[in-house]
């Protein structure tokens, strides 16, 4: 059972994290989604932009860094597919 100072800090903890969390993962939907739809410029940026969050994520420990670098390099990879395939 967690003490209450640790309950108040995890849950301080996940009010600033979420956010970045939360804002990642719609980057990153949202980039495989123009991927998939073959809508390659705004893929590109939407890829640029949901790196930028994880990287931000990352540095603020909001995800760990290794796990901001899988997901990176997933995304690049699903776009150059994608580009190469055209």
């Amino acid at each position: 059972m967690p003490s209450k100072k640790s309950h108040r800090v995890s849950v301080r903890r996940n009010l600033r994290n979420a956010p970045l969390r939360t804002k990642a993962k719609n980057l990153i939907t949202s980039a495989r989604t123009a991927i998939e739809s073959n809508d390659l410029d705004n893929a590109q940026e939407l890829v640029q932009n949901a790196v930028s969050a994880l990287d931000k994520a990352a540095k603020k420990g909001a995800v760990h860094k290794s796990n901001a670098s899988r997901r990176k390099s997933r995304i690049m990879t699903q776009l150059a597919e994608a580009k190469k395939g055209q």
